[in-house]
């Protein structure tokens, strides 16, 4: 699953930022070129025609191409991770291309480590995350995706969040819907944050707002970005 749903970039009722990085001029940080935008509709325009794109670049990839760089960013997550054992991972089902982590959840299980998939119960609202094994039943959920039907909620230690794109200061710019960073501020006890995509994902900047929320990490097929 890619937890994300519609577009919705504008700034929301999301807890208070990571940092005070967001207080300080980007340009005088160098964390980007000097922007033209004048407003956050600026922003959230050059998000959607950004997103459009970079989505059309991933599906462009060849299917053994995404296969063995998956295989590669399973290896940068369990670099990234280390120990498994007593963890709660949450990661998804695949969507649009996505980096695909399914053969790695029964490894996730067999050294010791739980999993978790994250399910949206309503636009503007936070995610859950529910218990999940192979052979549990899932139903469609947004966009079909499949989704734990039952099992119990749980707060994951670490969460894997899917890129479109990301910068190299660990920003991540999703599908617009907004659900990992509102998760990540309101659960009382903050998960380690990955997220995952392709090389090809990588931009200047994302323009970060007062809502992004940086990962702790990115994990490409090249390997993690700290």
């Amino acid at each position: 699953m890619s937890a994300d749903g519609d577009d919705d970039d504008a700034p929301a009722g999301y807890a208070s930022p990571p940092c005070y990085m967001h207080e300080i001029d980007p340009v005088y940080m160098g964390l980007a070129p000097v922007p033209d935008f004048q407003t956050n509709a600026d922003v959230v325009r050059w998000r959607k025609a950004e997103r459009e794109r970079l989505i059309k670049q991933r599906l462009a990839l060849k299917a053994a191409d995404r296969r063995e760089f998956s295989g590669k960013i399973i290896a940068g997550l369990e670099t990234v991770i280390g120990d498994m054992q007593g963890l709660v991972i949450s990661a998804y089902s695949p969507f649009r291309g996505e980096p695909d982590l399914r053969p790695w959840v029964k490894d996730i299980i067999a050294r010791g480590g739980g999993f978790a998939l994250p399910v949206v119960i309503g636009k503007g609202r936070p995610l859950v995350f529910r218990r999940w094994a192979p052979g549990d039943r899932l139903e469609p959920g947004i966009w079909n995706i499949p989704v734990p039907s039952t099992g119990p909620e749980v707060i994951p230690d670490i969460v894997i969040a899917p890129v479109v794109g990301f910068d190299s200061f660990r920003y991540r710019l999703g599908y617009g819907g907004g659900f990992f960073d509102r998760t990540l501020a309101a659960l009382e006890r903050r998960p380690r944050a990955i997220g995952i995509g392709f090389d090809q994902a990588r931009i200047p900047t994302i323009y970060p707002q007062r809502h992004d929320i940086a990962m702790e990490a990115i994990v490409t097929e090249s390997g993690p970005v700290r």
